[in-house]
């Protein structure tokens, strides 16, 4: 007899193997749901937990699911969860904010040092017969360079070290470090001189509303003529319009996008038409270590809150704390006895 059901819905993944153990050790039922937006609701009506990756969870959404205790989204990101509408109807939203430091820091650098080198424009010379530096040139070594990093969480500051081992000096900015001081490691500066010193900048803040567009047509033009500009964030922190336009007027010499406003990236975008663009899938999170214990971290984040264990990555601690929601936990362990 199971103690509560949880059910995946809106993920691409190709196989849940961890995610049934870590249910099945716990003694949860567990179903995959690949829904769409219009039959989501209809397909976990039953759910006591749901683990989410594109999925948005609304007000609206909770409100026809009211056997929902805990959402959890797969990843660092959170932004397709109304967390303050969650809280409001007593509902505990989780993230696994720490599982994939080492692999979007690794394709943060290797997005940098791509558009530094010039290897994407190179590469594809050379496919069509050019041995010719010159559409790739200026390219400058890295111990002269300066590598900004806007924002110096865990991934921002991996990013931070990695950069300064090849030779970078490494500054950063974050909304709660001092100019001046260090931080994790890290050189902190001030927003606009980060912008205007940085000859690479790589971006990790979340998506929120303070973040949206947070680097823009204004931020842009600070920005030291023929820098590259690397996101492996979100893709709504950057306004895609004025990074064409920047890439067009020459006064960015490159960027690295795993994160884009719209995904998949349609084959028409004007990002598409320039070569110095590398643009990946929204893959920088993956690792064969980092898929497994993602997926893993993700349940365990679930079962820990429906058997009452206070989770990591906890977004709403004011609801798992009250008394009104471990009286719910009781009430659906019995419903399920």
């Amino acid at each position: 007899m199971s103690i509560g059901r949880i059910v995946v819905t809106e993920c691409d993944h190709d196989a849940f193997a961890e995610e049934e153990h870590v249910a099945a050790q716990c003694d949860f039922d567990f179903r995959v749901e690949q829904s769409t937006a219009d039959t989501l609701i209809d397909n976990c009506r039953d759910a006591n937990g749901l683990l989410v990756q594109y999925a948005n969870i609304t007000g609206r959404v909770l409100d026809e699911l009211p056997n929902v205790a805990v959402v959890v989204r797969y990843g660092v990101g959170f932004d397709t969860v109304d967390v303050p509408a969650a809280t409001a109807r007593g509902v505990a939203v989780c993230n696994v904010p720490d599982y994939g430091t080492e692999a979007v820091s690794d394709h943060a650098i290797a997005l940098a040092i791509t558009a530094a080198r010039g290897i994407s424009t190179l590469h594809e010379g050379v496919r069509a017969g050019r041995y010719d530096l010159n559409a790739a040139s200026p390219i400058f070594q890295f111990r002269n360079q300066v590598f900004g990093v806007l924002g110096l969480g865990r991934i921002g500051s991996a990013v931070a070290r990695k950069a300064r081992a090849l030779g970078f000096r490494v500054i950063g900015h974050d909304i709660v470090a001092e100019a001046g001081t260090q931080y994790n490691g890290c050189e902190a500066v001030s927003f606009d001189n980060l912008l205007q010193s940085s000859d690479v900048i790589s971006v990790h803040v979340p998506l929120d509303e303070s973040t949206r567009y947070l680097v823009g047509h204004k931020q842009i033009s600070q920005m030291k003529p023929g820098s590259i500009l690397i996101n492996t964030a979100r893709g709504g922190i950057i306004d895609t319009n004025a990074v064409v336009d920047a890439l067009a007027e020459r006064h960015l010499a490159a960027v690295g996008f795993d994160c884009h406003e719209t995904e998949p990236v349609p084959p028409s975008h004007p990002l598409t038409a320039f070569p110095q663009a590398i643009l990946t899938p929204h893959v920088a999170w993956y690792s064969e270590e980092s898929y497994g214990e993602l997926k893993r971290r993700t349940m365990r984040a679930a079962t820990d809150v429906l058997t009452g264990v206070r989770p990591a990555g906890l977004l709403n601690p004011e609801v798992f704390d009250s008394t009104a929601f471990h009286q719910r936990l009781d009430r659906m362990r019995r419903a399920h006895s």
